[in-house]
């Protein structure tokens, strides 16, 4: 990069550490200013925050990569993650979530559960899987930053201007490392000064970044793209359709995706289950509590998708650039910072490289913040300081947030590629907690102790497979679910059910459908209501299906876009618009009034 490219960087560096200090006051308030905003904060704001955290340059590297190796049919191994979560979150998850109001995922535990030994438990079941999860994704992240910057930032010129020996080896040894460690934890700073006020203003600010920076890559893309290079491509790498077997990748380092069918199956199912168990272990929940009302979490449900469609123009765009113009990677992880440094001009450059910085940023900000929310509410103050006040919470929330990324830096620093570390996260640390997690909305009769055991049951299974790296993700995933789902069912029908007051106040508040008939017709739900209830499961089941729909179309229109297959793109943004304007009626209509609900205030 140029001197200009290294001036944009570093002046959006100042600006983000000083935003931190700038709303240093206002989040030391107490731990609903740091952790929730106060819960003032705009949902299209929160929308933008929720989506870019999305955006991260680690999670962006690993999809080109996998583009590149699987092509279009790779968007079937997004559903591992619930890349179509936002049509839950606007569906009814949303609003399920900000009417719990609480401060924490695990905190919620206690409105489910209760406060007796087994409810405890379970928030502190869920709070450890919770910061075993953050701080996973903190260690994924130090991966890709690390890849991304040793391209563009050359420490072997800066080892020549030092004659310490220890530290030219460092330099030079151990680049990437180096970089990692120095970004988050310039990162980690602005983290721990402003709270999620910080993390949400700078999510704006790099939301435009990174939407011009995507839009101006995926037209570079599109504009270098010919014929002839497009049919340099392997056959079929547009097409969608699911081969039971890929056998040209038998025996390759991608070897894993060759029984490709198998996987579609296990990756589906993970993704269902994972956007019908709510907000996971992540910064989504935390998103929408911090929502000022059951509408707007419902609103930011239906946005969070909307500011990602860039990204996936940005990734086919560089991915096909890899594959037709640079034909000698040998690292498919190395793909997007080699294109961006081979077709981006100075000064472009350096704001497109900003703008993924401020992804990486993001996405990490958002981690780490919530982790450590996890971690002093959860954890700390229950069993340590119960009688700490706001301002001595915030204080340890410092540490705890450093604490975090301390773990994260040495998980990050055991693995060797990000494919390694997100696939364990995803497909088997994930299977622990999936049922569990569903369960818990769905089913009247699971107990703080059923679902304790169940998700312990998962950690574990989860910890052991680390000794199996290469066992089946299409046999390990159904594996850990099955025995979650045991531990959870047997161990709940085995004890006492959870206080019915308690159950009774929860389903008032929240409103969930399932099976909850014994407790429905213990609430103060009316007639009325339970019949429009009834009807309300129905159409949210549409309102999903109809959500899916438009969020695929809104992805794969401009990815067809960007490679000139003009009728495949025209057809998915036909099918979007049309679940759009169905979703105007079904859905948008049907939202909750602006003002307060029961339990959501």
């Amino acid at each position: 990069m140029g001197s200009i490219d290294y001036g944009i960087v570093v002046l959006y560096f100042s600006v983000v550490i000083g935003l931190g200090f700038w709303y240093r006051r206002r989040a030391s308030k107490s731990l609903g200013a740091y952790f929730l905003g106060g819960k003032s904060i705009h949902w299209l704001a929160l929308a933008m925050s929720g989506s870019v955290s999305n955006f991260d340059i680690t999670g962006t590297m690993w999809i080109i990569s996998i583009l590149f190796v699987l092509g279009m049919k790779s968007m079937w191994h997004h559903w591992m993650w619930g890349f179509l979560m936002g049509a839950f979150f606007m569906s009814y998850m949303g609003k399920w979530v900000r009417r719990s109001n609480v401060m924490t995922a695990a905190e919620w535990m206690k409105t489910r559960f209760g406060s007796d030994a087994g409810g405890r438990l379970a928030r502190t079941a869920y709070a450890l899987m919770a910061v075993l999860t953050l701080a996973s994704f903190v260690g994924y992240a130090y991966q890709g930053i690390g890849k991304f910057a040793s391209v563009y930032i050359p420490l072997e010129s800066f080892a020549q201007y030092t004659s310490i020996p220890w530290l030219q080896n460092i330099l030079t040894t151990y680049e990437p490392d180096v970089l990692a460690v120095t970004i988050i934890g310039v990162t980690t700073l602005y983290v721990i000064l402003g709270g999620l006020y910080s993390v949400v203003v700078t999510d704006v600010i790099q939301t435009i970044i990174l939407t011009v920076g995507s839009i101006f890559i995926a037209y570079i893309a599109w504009s270098k793209l010919t014929p002839d290079l497009l049919a340099q491509l392997p056959e079929g790498w547009s097409s969608l359709n699911v081969p039971w077997r890929i056998k040209e990748l038998a025996g390759t380092e991608n070897a894993h995706f060759e029984f490709f069918g198998a996987l579609v199956i296990v990756w589906v199912l993970k993704g269902l289950l994972l956007n019908a168990g709510g907000p996971a272990q992540m910064y989504d929940f935390q998103r929408f509590l911090a929502a000022r009302n059951a509408r707007d979490a419902a609103k930011i449900g239906a946005a969070w998708s909307f500011f990602l469609i860039v990204r996936w123009a940005m990734a086919v765009g560089i991915a096909l650039l890899g594959l037709t113009v640079i034909t000698n990677i040998t690292d498919s992880e190395q793909v997007m910072p080699v294109v961006l440094q081979k077709f981006l001009p100075t000064g472009i450059r350096g704001i497109v490289i900003a703008g993924l910085l401020a992804a990486f940023m993001s996405t990490f900000s958002s981690t780490v913040n919530s982790g450590a929310s996890f971690i002093v509410r959860d954890i700390w103050q229950p069993y340590f300081r119960p009688q700490a006040g706001d301002r001595e919470s915030v204080r340890f929330s410092y540490w705890a947030t450093l604490l975090l990324v301390l773990i994260g830096v040495g998980i990050g620093s055991q693995v060797d590629s990000i494919a390694d570390i997100w696939n364990w996260i995803m497909m088997v640390l994930g299977a622990g907690m999936a049922i569990p997690n569903v369960l818990r909305w769905y089913w009247w009769r699971i107990n703080g102790w059923g679902y304790s055991v169940g998700t312990f049951v998962g950690i574990i299974l989860s910890l052991t497979i680390l000794f199996f790296p290469d066992a089946p993700v299409y046999y390990v995933f159904p594996l850990i679910c099955t025995a979650s789902l045991l531990a959870s069912v047997a161990v709940s029908l085995a004890t006492q059910p959870v206080s019915r007051d308690i159950l009774v106040n929860f389903y008032t508040s929240v409103r969930p459908f399932g099976a909850w008939k014994p407790i429905r017709k213990e609430s103060k739900v009316s007639a009325d209501e339970l019949s429009r209830k009834s009807e309300s499961a129905s159409l949210t089941i549409l309102n999903i299906i109809l959500a899916m729909l438009a969020i695929t179309g809104l992805y794969l229109f401009p990815m067809y876009l960007v490679g000139h297959w003009y009728l495949k793109s025209m057809i998915w943004l036909g099918l979007a618009i049309a679940a759009i304007v169905a979703l105007r009626y079904t859905w948008y209509r049907n939202l909750p009034g602006p003002g307060p609900e029961a339990g959501s205030s």
